[in-house]
């Protein structure tokens, strides 16, 4: 797609928002652009989606437009299509109690200001009047985006307690823009790092997927190694610190920082099979390393396509996934012996 083109779908895009907007407010409700598109529209980055928050009851969102789908109505979330595209809208909500650490128990709707309060983090608290074109920040998202930081919104236990996957978005927003973790974020996210694994795999993988395809791959794993994390998600990567490697063959160091710089060295935009195969590749040195006349790891390809399965079988990627992976750490060396 020339930029042309891609300039006039993503006018069009924004125009459709637009429009669901104005036919909320035509019938005296408000609305807003909500989330990340707003915090993209502010770095001047172009949104890929456009999320909607109105103080319109799911029932009524339904009833003014002629396709809808009711994806998660008891949240007050309303699938809007548009011009053949889907918007969410989602009426304004105070969220109740977290008891499983991952969906509020009940949802109470409320105003606007309600709603931002339980939101993630301050960079995606902010709301966008596009007919007025005014932002509407009550948690102080500009003035974080400014001094590129990522902070909650209110009390960083607290909202880490209610929903633990905030904890590697936390890893993603900070790798994604290259901004730091505010020093009690980051304290918050090491208190309830243990707890990572209570939330499922699916939902781990998919945000250590957008991680390591991620334009700064290696500073994310970094960070939730420093956040302990990794050490909960991946204790195979762990186990690569301190594992020696022939200087001659390898002079950049031992498996886990030659493991981080494969990584950072992969083509923009790697598929996620690519970049789990490069973090995956010397899984099997630590269980391999041998010392004769100098450091070996015999068949460390072959322990870590196993272990690279096993690994996959955690995480809960699909079928071809999982082959993929194995494949790609199993066969590794071709190049050396090419």
């Amino acid at each position: 797609m020339n930029s042309e083109l891609r300039t006039l779908n993503s006018e069009l895009f924004k125009q459709s928002a637009i429009s669901i907007i104005e036919r909320l407010r035509a019938y005296s409700h408000t609305a807003f652009f909500a989330g990340g598109c707003v915090r993209d529209m502010l770095m001047g980055i172009e949104p890929t989606d456009y999320d909607i928050a109105t103080d319109a009851r799911p029932e009524e969102i339904i009833a003014l437009f002629e396709k809808t789908i009711p994806v998660g109505a008891q949240f007050g979330v309303v699938k809007v299509l548009k011009d053949g595209l889907q918007f969410e809208v989602a009426t304004f909500r105070s969220d109740s109690t977290y008891s499983n650490g991952r969906h509020p128990d009940t949802v109470t709707f409320s105003d606007a200001e309600g709603d931002v309060q339980r939101r993630d983090f301050t960079i995606n608290g902010m709301l966008y009047d596009p007919t007025g074109d005014n932002i509407i920040d009550y948690v102080g998202g500009k003035k974080d985006i400014k001094a590129r930081l990522i902070r909650t919104i209110g009390d960083p236990y607290k909202r880490f307690e209610e929903d633990r996957l905030r904890m590697l978005r936390a890893v993603r927003f900070a790798c994604k823009f290259d901004y730091q973790i505010e020093s009690e974020t980051a304290q918050a996210a090491k208190k309830y790092a243990s707890k990572i694994l209570t939330v499922s795999a699916e939902r781990i993988r998919e945000e250590l997927e957008k991680i390591i395809t991620g334009p700064h791959r290696a500073t994310g794993l970094k960070l939730m190694d420093e956040l302990g994390l990794l050490g909960e998600i991946l204790p195979e990567v762990i186990a690569m610190k301190g594992v020696e490697q022939p200087p001659n063959f390898h002079p950049e160091g031992d498996v886990y920082v030659h493991t981080l710089l494969s990584l950072s060295k992969l083509e923009d935009n790697p598929t996620w099979t690519l970049a789990m195969g490069a973090l995956l590749h010397d899984v099997g040195k630590p269980v391999t390393f041998t010392i004769e006349e100098r450091i070996k790891f015999p068949y460390h390809e072959y322990r870590g396509e196993e272990m690279a399965g096993r690994i996959c079988d955690r995480l809960k990627t699909s079928k071809a996934e999982k082959e993929r992976i194995m494949w790609l750490v199993r066969r590794h060396l071709c190049f050396k012996d090419a």
